[in-house]
Protein backbone atom coordinates (compact mmCIF):
# COMPACT_ATOMS: atom_id res chain seq x y z
CA UNK A 1 0.00 0.00 0.00
CA UNK A 2 1.13 3.38 -0.56
CA UNK A 3 0.10 6.80 0.94
CA UNK A 4 -2.86 8.70 0.04
CA UNK A 5 -1.96 12.30 0.64
CA UNK A 6 -4.75 14.84 -0.55
CA UNK A 7 -5.67 18.52 -0.57
CA UNK A 8 -8.51 20.10 1.50
CA UNK A 9 -10.52 23.54 2.04
CA UNK A 10 -7.87 24.64 4.38
CA UNK A 11 -9.40 26.48 7.56
CA UNK A 12 -7.06 29.89 7.96
CA UNK A 13 -7.27 33.02 9.74
CA UNK A 14 -8.83 35.74 7.48
CA UNK A 15 -6.06 38.05 9.27
CA UNK A 16 -2.51 37.76 7.35
CA UNK A 17 -0.69 39.59 10.84
CA UNK A 18 -0.72 36.44 12.82
CA UNK A 19 1.98 37.15 15.46
CA UNK A 20 -0.61 37.50 18.20
CA UNK A 21 -2.55 34.28 16.84
CA UNK A 22 -0.20 31.34 16.53
CA UNK A 23 1.34 29.05 19.16
CA UNK A 24 3.49 26.50 19.81
CA UNK A 25 1.97 23.02 20.29
CA UNK A 26 -0.22 22.18 22.88
CA UNK A 27 2.49 19.85 24.51
CA UNK A 28 5.23 22.15 24.94
CA UNK A 29 2.79 24.52 26.43
CA UNK A 30 3.38 25.78 30.27
CA UNK A 31 0.71 27.25 32.13
CA UNK A 32 2.47 30.43 32.03
CA UNK A 33 2.69 30.41 28.33
CA UNK A 34 -0.94 29.71 28.18
CA UNK A 35 -1.51 32.82 30.19
CA UNK A 36 0.58 34.57 27.77
CA UNK A 37 -0.92 33.39 24.96
CA UNK A 38 -4.80 33.47 25.98
CA UNK A 39 -3.69 37.49 26.91
CA UNK A 40 -2.51 38.55 23.48
CA UNK A 41 -5.92 37.97 21.58
CA UNK A 42 -9.31 36.93 22.38
CA UNK A 43 -9.01 34.68 18.88
CA UNK A 44 -5.57 33.43 19.99
CA UNK A 45 -5.61 29.38 18.75
CA UNK A 46 -4.89 28.33 22.45
CA UNK A 47 -8.41 29.55 23.46
CA UNK A 48 -9.46 26.80 20.77
CA UNK A 49 -6.76 23.84 20.83
CA UNK A 50 -6.07 23.91 24.59
CA UNK A 51 -8.72 23.41 27.00
CA UNK A 52 -7.23 23.89 30.65
CA UNK A 53 -8.18 21.74 33.32
CA UNK A 54 -9.04 24.55 35.58
CA UNK A 55 -12.47 25.49 33.11
CA UNK A 56 -14.26 22.72 34.40
CA UNK A 57 -16.30 20.64 32.44
CA UNK A 58 -17.62 20.84 28.94
CA UNK A 59 -14.65 22.68 28.29
CA UNK A 60 -14.10 20.65 24.70
CA UNK A 61 -17.33 21.66 23.99
CA UNK A 62 -17.21 25.65 24.80
CA UNK A 63 -14.04 25.06 22.59
CA UNK A 64 -16.01 23.44 19.60
CA UNK A 65 -18.72 26.45 19.71
CA UNK A 66 -15.38 29.08 20.04
CA UNK A 67 -14.09 27.74 16.88
CA UNK A 68 -17.82 27.79 15.10
CA UNK A 69 -18.10 31.84 16.42
CA UNK A 70 -14.89 32.67 14.98
CA UNK A 71 -16.06 31.42 11.40
CA UNK A 72 -19.62 32.68 11.57
CA UNK A 73 -17.60 36.44 12.11
CA UNK A 74 -15.01 35.84 9.98
CA UNK A 75 -12.34 35.26 12.23
CA UNK A 76 -11.57 32.36 10.29
CA UNK A 77 -12.86 31.28 6.53
CA UNK A 78 -12.05 28.57 4.59
CA UNK A 79 -9.82 27.84 1.01
CA UNK A 80 -12.75 28.18 -1.95
CA UNK A 81 -11.15 24.52 -3.29
CA UNK A 82 -9.29 22.34 -1.97
CA UNK A 83 -5.83 23.00 -1.63
CA UNK A 84 -1.83 21.82 -0.38
CA UNK A 85 -0.05 24.76 1.90
CA UNK A 86 3.63 24.49 1.81
CA UNK A 87 5.39 25.61 5.03
CA UNK A 88 8.68 26.61 5.48
CA UNK A 89 11.02 26.91 8.43
CA UNK A 90 14.06 29.39 8.37
CA UNK A 91 16.63 28.94 11.71
CA UNK A 92 19.73 28.44 12.72
CA UNK A 93 20.15 25.02 14.71
CA UNK A 94 22.45 24.23 18.13
CA UNK A 95 25.72 24.09 16.24
CA UNK A 96 25.20 27.67 14.67
CA UNK A 97 24.06 25.99 10.94
CA UNK A 98 22.13 28.14 8.78
CA UNK A 99 18.93 25.56 7.67
CA UNK A 100 16.39 25.37 6.27
CA UNK A 101 13.22 22.81 5.96
CA UNK A 102 10.26 23.10 3.13
CA UNK A 103 7.37 20.47 3.81
CA UNK A 104 3.65 20.83 2.63
CA UNK A 105 0.63 20.57 4.85
CA UNK A 106 -2.28 17.73 3.24
CA UNK A 107 -4.86 14.99 4.69
CA UNK A 108 -2.72 11.82 5.29
CA UNK A 109 -4.61 8.84 4.83
CA UNK A 110 -5.33 7.29 8.45
CA UNK A 111 -5.06 3.65 9.04
CA UNK A 112 -3.30 0.73 10.86
CA UNK A 113 0.63 1.47 10.43
CA UNK A 114 1.75 -0.55 7.63
CA UNK A 115 -1.22 -1.47 5.82
CA UNK A 116 -1.58 2.29 4.30
CA UNK A 117 2.02 3.44 3.32
CA UNK A 118 2.32 5.02 6.82
CA UNK A 119 4.89 3.56 9.37
CA UNK A 120 5.98 4.79 13.11
CA UNK A 121 9.53 5.88 13.59
CA UNK A 122 9.47 5.01 17.43
CA UNK A 123 7.70 2.31 19.44
CA UNK A 124 5.25 4.27 21.61
CA UNK A 125 4.44 4.86 25.23
CA UNK A 126 1.03 4.50 26.19
CA UNK A 127 -0.56 8.10 27.39
CA UNK A 128 -3.91 7.66 29.10
CA UNK A 129 -5.33 11.20 28.29
CA UNK A 130 -8.32 11.63 25.68
CA UNK A 131 -7.62 15.26 25.38
CA UNK A 132 -6.97 15.11 21.85
CA UNK A 133 -9.59 12.62 21.07
CA UNK A 134 -12.47 15.11 22.78
CA UNK A 135 -10.96 17.78 20.81
CA UNK A 136 -11.39 16.65 18.12
CA UNK A 137 -14.92 15.11 18.74
CA UNK A 138 -15.94 18.80 19.96
CA UNK A 139 -14.10 20.96 17.07
CA UNK A 140 -14.55 18.61 14.00
CA UNK A 141 -11.06 19.75 13.51
CA UNK A 142 -7.82 18.84 13.05
CA UNK A 143 -6.10 21.68 15.04
CA UNK A 144 -1.83 20.88 15.00
CA UNK A 145 0.27 18.68 12.10
CA UNK A 146 1.42 15.80 12.86
CA UNK A 147 4.90 15.44 11.50
CA UNK A 148 6.10 13.01 8.72
CA UNK A 149 9.03 12.27 6.84
CA UNK A 150 8.33 11.53 3.51
CA UNK A 151 10.85 8.75 2.07
CA UNK A 152 9.91 9.50 -1.36
CA UNK A 153 13.10 11.10 -3.17
CA UNK A 154 12.62 14.70 -4.56
CA UNK A 155 9.93 16.18 -2.56
CA UNK A 156 12.17 19.16 -1.51
CA UNK A 157 12.44 20.13 -5.76
CA UNK A 158 9.11 19.49 -5.95
CA UNK A 159 7.99 22.37 -2.92
CA UNK A 160 10.68 24.35 -3.76
CA UNK A 161 8.86 27.15 -6.14
CA UNK A 162 6.94 29.39 -3.89
CA UNK A 163 3.23 29.18 -4.03
CA UNK A 164 1.02 31.80 -2.53
CA UNK A 165 2.04 33.82 0.36
CA UNK A 166 -0.08 33.83 2.91
CA UNK A 167 1.41 34.45 6.34
CA UNK A 168 4.59 34.75 7.79
CA UNK A 169 5.78 34.79 11.20
CA UNK A 170 9.43 34.56 13.48
CA UNK A 171 8.90 32.86 17.05
CA UNK A 172 12.05 32.35 19.19
CA UNK A 173 14.20 33.42 16.22
CA UNK A 174 12.42 30.68 13.60
CA UNK A 175 10.93 32.26 10.36
CA UNK A 176 7.85 30.16 9.94
CA UNK A 177 6.13 31.00 6.47
CA UNK A 178 3.14 29.29 4.50
CA UNK A 179 1.93 29.42 1.04
CA UNK A 180 -1.12 28.26 -1.07
CA UNK A 181 -0.92 25.85 -3.57
CA UNK A 182 -4.33 26.02 -5.66
CA UNK A 183 -2.94 24.95 -9.31
CA UNK A 184 -4.51 21.30 -9.83
CA UNK A 185 -1.83 19.97 -11.97
CA UNK A 186 1.32 21.07 -8.72
CA UNK A 187 -1.39 19.40 -6.87
CA UNK A 188 -1.63 16.30 -8.70
CA UNK A 189 2.42 16.45 -9.10
CA UNK A 190 2.41 16.48 -4.84
CA UNK A 191 0.16 13.77 -4.31
CA UNK A 192 1.56 11.39 -6.78
CA UNK A 193 5.16 11.75 -5.42
CA UNK A 194 4.69 11.26 -1.97
CA UNK A 195 2.28 8.41 -3.24
CA UNK A 196 5.64 6.78 -4.76
CA UNK A 197 6.79 5.52 -0.63
CA UNK A 198 6.01 5.46 2.45
CA UNK A 199 5.72 8.85 5.21
CA UNK A 200 7.25 8.12 8.63
CA UNK A 201 5.59 9.80 11.44
CA UNK A 202 8.32 11.92 13.09
CA UNK A 203 6.38 13.66 15.53
CA UNK A 204 2.62 13.24 16.69
CA UNK A 205 2.40 9.53 16.92
CA UNK A 206 -0.63 10.00 19.87
CA UNK A 207 -2.00 12.81 17.41
CA UNK A 208 -2.18 10.12 14.46
CA UNK A 209 -3.62 7.29 16.86
CA UNK A 210 -6.50 9.80 17.99
CA UNK A 211 -7.12 10.01 14.19
CA UNK A 212 -7.74 6.12 13.62
CA UNK A 213 -9.92 6.49 16.50
CA UNK A 214 -12.04 8.91 15.54
CA UNK A 215 -12.07 7.46 11.63
CA UNK A 216 -13.41 3.79 13.46
CA UNK A 217 -16.21 6.29 15.35
CA UNK A 218 -17.06 7.94 12.63
CA UNK A 219 -17.55 5.09 10.19
CA UNK A 220 -19.84 3.50 12.97
CA UNK A 221 -21.71 7.08 12.99
CA UNK A 222 -22.06 7.32 9.40
CA UNK A 223 -21.97 3.77 7.83
CA UNK A 224 -19.25 5.78 5.13
CA UNK A 225 -15.36 4.98 4.59
CA UNK A 226 -15.72 8.57 2.51
CA UNK A 227 -15.53 11.49 5.06
CA UNK A 228 -12.95 13.18 5.74
CA UNK A 229 -11.85 11.47 8.92
CA UNK A 230 -10.36 8.99 6.52
CA UNK A 231 -7.55 11.52 6.42
CA UNK A 232 -5.33 13.63 9.35
CA UNK A 233 -3.33 16.57 9.04
CA UNK A 234 0.10 16.22 8.34
CA UNK A 235 3.42 18.09 7.47
CA UNK A 236 5.21 15.92 4.97
CA UNK A 237 8.95 16.74 4.19
CA UNK A 238 11.44 14.82 2.49
CA UNK A 239 13.83 12.64 5.17
CA UNK A 240 17.09 14.45 3.98
CA UNK A 241 20.00 15.09 5.89
CA UNK A 242 20.50 19.18 5.31
CA UNK A 243 17.32 19.70 6.49
CA UNK A 244 16.43 18.06 9.63
CA UNK A 245 17.84 18.61 12.57
CA UNK A 246 17.28 15.85 15.10
CA UNK A 247 18.11 16.18 19.12
CA UNK A 248 18.23 13.80 21.67
CA UNK A 249 15.43 13.34 24.08
CA UNK A 250 17.67 11.95 27.67
CA UNK A 251 16.15 9.77 30.24
CA UNK A 252 15.26 10.45 33.78
CA UNK A 253 15.43 7.32 36.00
CA UNK A 254 13.33 6.83 39.00
CA UNK A 255 11.88 4.25 41.62
CA UNK A 256 15.50 2.85 41.15
CA UNK A 257 18.10 3.72 43.77
CA UNK A 258 21.14 5.11 42.22
CA UNK A 259 23.08 2.13 43.39
CA UNK A 260 21.21 -0.32 41.62
CA UNK A 261 21.15 1.80 38.15
CA UNK A 262 25.02 1.67 38.62
CA UNK A 263 25.40 -1.89 39.20
CA UNK A 264 23.27 -2.24 36.02
CA UNK A 265 24.91 -0.30 34.09
CA UNK A 266 28.18 -1.36 35.13
CA UNK A 267 27.33 -4.37 33.12
CA UNK A 268 27.87 -2.09 29.45
CA UNK A 269 29.81 0.94 30.29
CA UNK A 270 33.15 1.71 31.59
CA UNK A 271 32.65 4.80 34.00
CA UNK A 272 35.23 7.74 34.22
CA UNK A 273 34.71 11.61 35.96
CA UNK A 274 33.29 13.99 34.18
CA UNK A 275 32.62 18.05 34.59
CA UNK A 276 29.32 18.94 35.38
CA UNK A 277 27.02 18.55 32.40
CA UNK A 278 26.30 21.74 30.48
CA UNK A 279 25.74 22.13 26.54
CA UNK A 280 28.95 21.52 25.46
CA UNK A 281 28.91 18.46 27.17
CA UNK A 282 26.52 17.24 24.36
CA UNK A 283 29.04 17.72 21.79
CA UNK A 284 31.65 16.10 23.93
CA UNK A 285 29.79 12.92 24.35
CA UNK A 286 30.03 12.79 19.98
CA UNK A 287 33.14 13.30 20.37
CA UNK A 288 34.34 10.36 23.11
CA UNK A 289 31.55 8.25 21.63
CA UNK A 290 29.81 8.12 25.55
CA UNK A 291 26.56 8.88 27.26
CA UNK A 292 26.21 10.56 30.56
CA UNK A 293 25.50 9.79 33.66
CA UNK A 294 23.95 12.50 35.80
CA UNK A 295 24.08 11.95 39.63
CA UNK A 296 21.24 13.18 42.57
CA UNK A 297 24.36 16.28 43.15
CA UNK A 298 24.29 17.15 39.79
CA UNK A 299 27.99 15.28 39.17
CA UNK A 300 27.99 13.59 36.22
CA UNK A 301 30.55 10.49 34.76
CA UNK A 302 31.04 9.57 30.87
CA UNK A 303 29.65 6.02 30.11
CA UNK A 304 32.08 4.39 27.10
CA UNK A 305 30.55 0.54 25.98
CA UNK A 306 32.92 -1.56 26.63
CA UNK A 307 34.25 -3.83 24.17
CA UNK A 308 31.48 -6.19 22.55
CA UNK A 309 29.32 -5.29 25.11
CA UNK A 310 26.57 -4.33 22.99
CA UNK A 311 27.26 -6.75 19.59
CA UNK A 312 24.15 -7.95 18.02
CA UNK A 313 22.47 -4.43 19.39
CA UNK A 314 21.76 -2.07 17.38
CA UNK A 315 23.84 0.98 17.83
CA UNK A 316 21.01 3.15 19.07
CA UNK A 317 22.25 5.07 22.78
CA UNK A 318 17.94 4.23 23.92
CA UNK A 319 18.33 0.76 23.25
CA UNK A 320 21.49 -0.06 24.80
CA UNK A 321 19.84 1.53 28.08
CA UNK A 322 16.68 -0.90 27.55
CA UNK A 323 19.07 -3.55 27.27
CA UNK A 324 21.21 -3.11 30.66
CA UNK A 325 18.06 -2.25 31.86
CA UNK A 326 15.77 -5.21 31.16
CA UNK A 327 14.77 -7.23 34.20
CA UNK A 328 15.91 -4.10 36.47
CA UNK A 329 12.34 -2.53 38.40
CA UNK A 330 12.62 1.30 37.62
CA UNK A 331 10.60 3.92 36.27
CA UNK A 332 11.87 5.68 33.24
CA UNK A 333 10.29 9.49 31.77
CA UNK A 334 12.29 11.80 29.43
CA UNK A 335 13.25 14.57 28.90
CA UNK A 336 15.16 17.40 26.18
CA UNK A 337 17.55 19.76 27.17
CA UNK A 338 20.61 19.26 29.63
CA UNK A 339 19.85 22.34 32.34
CA UNK A 340 15.95 20.60 32.45
CA UNK A 341 17.61 17.37 33.01
CA UNK A 342 20.08 18.17 35.38
CA UNK A 343 16.92 20.23 37.32
CA UNK A 344 14.79 17.58 37.66
CA UNK A 345 18.07 15.13 39.24
CA UNK A 346 18.87 18.15 41.68
CA UNK A 347 15.48 18.94 42.86
CA UNK A 348 14.62 15.34 43.49
CA UNK A 349 11.78 14.90 40.86
CA UNK A 350 14.30 11.99 39.76
CA UNK A 351 17.04 9.60 41.42
CA UNK A 352 19.53 10.45 38.15
CA UNK A 353 19.37 10.84 34.36
CA UNK A 354 21.45 9.43 31.54
CA UNK A 355 21.92 11.59 28.30
CA UNK A 356 21.89 10.18 25.32
CA UNK A 357 23.29 11.13 22.33
CA UNK A 358 21.22 12.72 18.74
CA UNK A 359 20.31 9.30 16.40
CA UNK A 360 21.16 9.97 13.11
CA UNK A 361 18.94 11.12 9.87
CA UNK A 362 20.87 8.14 8.10
CA UNK A 363 19.97 5.83 10.97
CA UNK A 364 16.10 6.98 11.24
CA UNK A 365 15.90 5.98 7.47
CA UNK A 366 17.77 2.50 8.43
CA UNK A 367 15.57 1.42 10.57
CA UNK A 368 12.49 2.80 8.44
CA UNK A 369 13.58 0.81 5.55
CA UNK A 370 14.26 -2.28 7.61
CA UNK A 371 10.70 -1.98 9.05
CA UNK A 372 11.93 -1.83 13.07
CA UNK A 373 11.10 0.91 15.41
CA UNK A 374 13.54 2.81 17.73
CA UNK A 375 13.00 3.06 21.79
CA UNK A 376 10.29 5.23 22.88
CA UNK A 377 11.48 9.03 22.40
CA UNK A 378 14.20 8.63 20.56
CA UNK A 379 14.50 11.52 18.74
CA UNK A 380 12.95 15.54 19.64
CA UNK A 381 12.40 17.13 15.77
CA UNK A 382 13.56 21.07 15.95
CA UNK A 383 12.10 23.34 15.19
CA UNK A 384 8.26 22.61 16.29
CA UNK A 385 5.73 23.43 13.71
CA UNK A 386 2.81 26.06 14.67
CA UNK A 387 -0.79 25.73 15.61
CA UNK A 388 -3.10 28.31 14.01
CA UNK A 389 -1.04 28.44 10.64
CA UNK A 390 -3.62 25.90 8.95
CA UNK A 391 -6.85 24.10 10.50
CA UNK A 392 -8.24 21.20 8.61
CA UNK A 393 -11.80 20.34 9.04
CA UNK A 394 -13.50 17.22 9.55
CA UNK A 395 -17.33 17.95 8.89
Amino acid sequence: MVPRFTPFPALRYRDRAIDDLIAPPYDVLSEQDLDELNARSPQNITHVDVPRESDGPGRYERAGEQLRQWIDAGVMDFDEAPTFTLYRLRFTDASGADRSIVGVLGGLEVGPYGECGVLPHERITPKASTDRLDLTRATRANMSPIWGLSLADGLTALLTEPGEPIASVTVDGVEHSVERVSDPERIAAISALVATDDVLIADGHHRYGVAQTFRDETRTATGSDSTPAEDTLVFVSELVEDQLSVEAIHRLYSDIHVDDLVRALDAGFERTPAEAPSPATLAEMDERGALCLVRPDGSAEWLTPKPGAFDGVRSLDGLWLEELLSGVEHSVTYQHGVDRVVDAVVNGNAHAAVLIRPVSVAEIERTAREGVVMPPKSTFFTPKLLTGLVIRPLA
